[in-house]
């Protein structure tokens, strides 16, 4: 009985429609690479497949689907593979993403099942209508310096797994064209989401920024607009707007001065953006982005992000200094309901504006709004919701961050939205967004399946169960536009990461049966005598995960950012030298003022976590986290001994060196709350007993994180997988460097002797100032 690889290798002749889509032609050449070896390709007027020939087609009219096929008219999107008998090979889809998601179907899945399968068309019906990254951490935003990185590969294995678009705005450079005072770290944050100014000029700006920065910029844009293309995909961006101008625009207008936006204790000198309340400032965002769109038709839509990063809305109530703008929103002395309205009201003129602009190109141009931020605007901004005005958010039913669901694990704790532990998405979801849809508005819906933002900088890490749960919940709620924050993680960097595999899996079938695609995945890649132990490794680390409470999501989701790897964490950290603690300073998420460098527990003047909730955190990563965690990593340390041939010791080796880089993250999690619960319980009882329990938790947690992070360093040395993200071009605050292994010794070093320091923080670090000796009267 021949296979579908049988029947393939003897074609000769690959069928594309004359004056198709570009991405027939991309399939085309693949399977003349990988599956049809030397067949020609040629074009072909009609969808006929004769045999001998493949025949590679969008079939985007639904009547033309329904002559090829009955059942594909009662489905929007669809894709299919047949084998006729007595005839050729038919490959298609109703969208060209989906053409290259089939073509990846049928040469990594279907390629060995018996030809006869697909004697009636194997047909499959995607999850989502659309599925997308958002903020795509190795593409476009903060880790996109990582060393290896080939954007071709990254972009292509979006398309495989069935996304519909990719992101495509990425600053050229390793650092941002936006600079500040020595000391201050606002400007770091406008590496990420590049505005709209950072690729095009209007009349307004014209010659603000260097026409070569715009130039390289923008041709960057266009070359991954390009390659999704080719592989069948449209584009989109994601900006932090109205983001802040340099001062010399506002020196030129200072009539068009809108609103600070600056963070005041991340930054040293203020930032302001151009007030969108002013006609002409408008005319220079209409003007930008039918300017984008005309450069790069391939765009499909904005997402703006906004009241963080150097970005805001004039009057709105989450600025980071509070209410303020320009003269043209509202009047001054108003009640709160009135600035509120008049706030919400420039916001949707101003996303009107970016959709209108855009649709001048292309006329299904979308703009989507992040909504977390504005829960005081929030019904003002619902009322005016309108078809291509669409959200882009965790919860449609929520209102501002506060997202109301419980923890998977702890009945007292609420998921924490931006993790895999928000793993819901339950009826009242549904409610809201057929409310939404009613005004012609959509949502596209954040998942989190990846190390960004839950394990970060680790990548490759296991939890398919959480994932699978979310994809069930959104897909039964009736969700047809998905984000994947945080974006997709090449599959050259993490070869066997089940969790991406499983999306693809379930973009094509929403039917899947998780337990089955487990098992098929964990025989393909080590063989099927160890595959139950493969999956039972899988589910080990989704377990620890479930059970990790969250004590700091700051932490757990940017550790990195404030160096929780590198920096030493000892009762005292004053008791180092502050010349021994510059080496992590320098790329520290905290300016010299911001007691966050000497104290876990606060960040910009927040109160991050209660000593007692930091004890109660604790208590559960020792009694759930860390037993389940160790047993993963031992397992996957059996597992890698009984695995025999290459084939299944490179994926053993691949799943051990994470389990044990997962391992030492979560001992580091744990001790840094550890230190929040000992110093501060310490600082603040006055009970004897009390305090010396603190200093044995503290004396414990020096010890082990001197031993974790030696843990750590000889996985550094030893490993040869891609366990981190790890720049190419050096160390800033988002992603380390190839220096890491010097650093985790210099914490081992000037930890050491520190575990019976008493614990102190000094109450008045803020009001430090440098080269001042100053005392509190």
């Amino acid at each position: 009985m021949p296979s579908l690889r049988d029947v393939l290798k003897n074609c000769s002749t690959l069928r594309i429609t004359a004056g198709g889509h570009r991405v027939e032609q991309t399939v085309a050449r693949e399977l003349s690479d990988r599956l049809c070896p030397g067949a020609a390709i040629q074009e072909s007027g009609d969808l006929t497949a004769p045999a001998g020939t493949v025949r590679i087609a969008v079939v985007s009219d639904p009547t033309v689907a329904a002559q090829l096929e009955k059942r594909l008219s009662e489905h929007q999107q669809w894709m299919m593979v047949r084998v006729r008998t007595g005839a050729g090979v038919e490959l298609t889809a109703s969208a060209p993403h989906l053409l290259f998601a089939a073509s990846a179907a049928l040469a990594e899945d279907w390629i060995d099942h018996p030809a006869e399968e697909f004697a009636r068309g194997k047909a499959s019906f995607p999850a989502f209508q659309r599925l997308r990254p958002s903020y795509d951490s190795f593409l476009t935003q903060h880790n996109r310096t990582v060393e290896g990185f080939d954007a071709e590969e990254h972009i292509r294995n979006l398309a495989r797994m069935g996304f519909s678009h990719a992101e495509v705005n990425a600053l050229a450079f390793a650092l941002p064209f936006e600079q500040g005072p020595k000391g201050e770290v606002l400007h770091r944050f406008y590496t990420y989401c590049a505005a709209l100014d950072q690729f095009v000029w209007s009349r307004l700006n014209r010659g603000i920024y260097d026409f070569d920065y715009l130039q390289a910029n923008l041709n960057l844009l266009k070359r991954n607009a390009d390659l999704a293309e080719k592989y069948g995909m449209r584009s989109g961006m994601t900006c932090f707007e109205p983001r802040s101008v340099p001062d010399r625009l506002i020196e030129r207008y200072p009539m068009l001065r809108g609103a600070r936006v600056d963070h005041p204790i991340r930054s040293w000198h203020p930032r302001y953006n151009l007030s969108i309340a002013h006609p002409v400032v408008r005319e220079h965002y209409a003007e930008m982005m039918e300017k984008m769109v005309r450069a790069v038709p391939q765009l499909d839509y904005i997402a703006v992000w906004s009241n963080d990063s150097g970005a805001g809305f004039e009057y709105t109530s989450s600025m980071y200094v509070g209410r303020n703008g320009g003269g043209y929103v509202i009047r001054e002395w108003k009640g709160d309901r009135e600035i509120a309205e008049a706030a919400a009201s420039n916001m949707m003129r101003f996303q009107k504006l970016l959709r209108d602009a855009g649709r001048k190109v292309n006329p299904h141009f979308r703009s989507l709004m992040r909504f977390e931020a504005f829960a005081v605007e929030h019904d003002f901004v619902w009322e005016q919701m309108e078809e291509g005005i669409d959200f882009e958010t965790a919860s449609i039913a929520a209102r501002g961050w506060e997202v109301e669901y419980q923890h998977p694990s702890y009945s007292d704790r609420k998921a924490p939205a931006g993790t895999a532990l928000f793993h819901q998405f339950d009826d009242r979801e549904r409610e809201a967004l057929a409310e939404l849809r009613a005004k012609g508005s959509d949502a596209d819906v954040w998942f989190w399946p990846g190390g960004v933002w839950n394990h970060e900088p680790l990548i490759g890490i296991p939890f398919p169960q959480l994932v699978y749960e979310k994809l069930r919940a959104l897909a039964a709620q009736g969700v047809r536009s998905v984000a994947y924050s945080g974006g997709t993680t090449p599959r050259s960097f993490a070869p066997y990461n089940i969790n991406e595999e499983l999306i693809g899996a379930f973009q094509r079938d929403p039917e899947l049966d998780l337990t089955a695609f487990l098992t098929d995945r964990a025989t393909r890649w080590i063989g099927k005598g160890l595959a139950a132990d493969l999956t039972a490794i899988w589910q080990l680390s989704d377990q620890a995960y479930r059970a990790f409470p969250v004590p700091v999501q700051i932490y757990s989701g940017w550790g990195v950012w404030y160096r929780l790897l590198t920096r030493p964490i000892v009762p005292d950290i004053e008791k180092i030298a502050e010349q021994d603690r510059e080496y992590y300073e320098e790329f520290l998420l905290a300016p010299p003022h911001n007691r966050c460098r000497i104290d876990f527990r606060y960040d910009v003047g927040f109160d991050l976590i209660s000593p007692a909730d930091a004890m109660k955190c604790l208590e559960r990563i020792n009694a759930n986290v860390m037993p389940r965690v160790e047993e993963a990593r031992a397992a996957a340390q059996r597992l890698l001994a009984a695995a025999k041939d290459e084939h299944a010791r490179a994926t053993a080796t691949d799943l051990a060196d994470r389990m044990t880089a997962l391992w030492c993250w979560y001992r580091n999690q744990r001790n840094v709350t550890a230190w929040i619960a000992g110093v501060h319980t310490y600082l603040e009882s006055s009970d004897e007993k009390v305090r010396k329990q603190s200093r044995k938790i503290l004396h414990d947690m020096v010890l082990d994180e001197i031993e974790n992070t030696r843990e750590l360093l000889s996985l550094w040395k030893a490993s040869r997988t891609q366990w981190m993200i790890l720049s190419a071009v050096g160390e800033t605050t988002f992603i380390y460097y190839k220096n890491l292994g010097e650093h985790l010794e210099r914490k081992i070093a000037l930890m050491k002797g520190h575990e019976n320091d008493e614990p102190y923080v000094d109450p008045d670090f803020m009001w430090r100032v440098e080269g001042i000796n100053w005392e509190p009267r």
